[in-house]
């Protein structure tokens, strides 16, 4: 587990594909103390959960298997990236932002930026894996920076608001992401096991008190409206 609360930024020294089965060896250049970091250990590199299988002064390398690669945005890394890193969080140690798995859902993509004074209001779109888990004053990481949700809004797509505070524009390299730019996004755990467990209820209700599969494409939209009509809520 991690809390979003990123360490550092590295550099990336080479993504380099392995031939045969699809997937790809990604090295990271760091000050982090890599001797600290044993082989097999966990290590977040833009919110990504990934295993440390090489290592030395300096530096370190995890393997990207197939799936990383099609459902995030490691593999468009290129050598001289910045990336976020974050070590697991220890048994006792402070829970800064929010619990993070570093378990992508889902990416999205920076639509606008606006300056407000010092800081800097980000508008990102999300897909539909994620947009269902969106609430005003929620928590989601982007990229792995544990963020609060501002505004939720409809558009073509789903689109929220963050606001990066001066801190995390000197910590992070958010600030730098112009409009277009994929991020990477998990929603917030809570949040997903909430809706999966109340769609299902909804789906065992909606066939009679048989389960029905989920489409979470075609699911209806988790409002308190709904909630309220199907007994959840007053």
């Amino acid at each position: 587990m991690f809390t979003g609360i990123v360490e550092t930024t590295a550099t990336v020294e080479a993504l380099e594909a392995k031939v045969g089965d699809g997937g790809a060896r990604l090295t990271v250049a760091t000050t982090l103390d890599v001797a600290a970091l044993p082989l097999g250990a966990s290590i977040a590199v833009d919110g990504v959960c990934l295993t440390v299988v090489e290592r030395g002064p300096g530096r370190f390398a995890a393997d990207l298997g197939p799936e990383t690669l099609a459902r995030t945005t490691l593999g468009g890394l290129a050598a001289g990236a910045r990336v976020h890193l974050e070590r697991p969080l220890r048994v006792g140690d402070a829970l800064g932002g929010h619990l993070v798995s570093g378990h992508v859902d889902g990416v999205g993509s920076i639509v606008a930026r606006r300056e407000e004074g010092s800081a800097l209001e980000l508008t990102i779109a999300a897909p539909p894996e994620v947009a269902r888990t969106l609430v005003p004053k929620g928590s989601i990481a982007v990229d792995g920076v544990s963020l609060t949700i501002n505004q939720v809004a409809q558009v073509d797509e789903a689109r929220f608001t963050v606001m990066l505070i001066p801190h995390t524009l000197a910590v992070t390299k958010l600030g730098d992401r112009a409009p277009g730019a994929p991020v990477n996004l998990e929603a917030d755990l809570i949040a997903k096991h909430v809706d999966r467990l109340v769609d299902a209820a909804l789906e065992r209700r909606a066939a009679g008190g048989a389960p029905a599969p989920v489409d979470p494409e075609a699911k209806p939209a988790l409002t308190l409206e709904t909630l309220r009509r199907h007994g959840f809520a007053r």
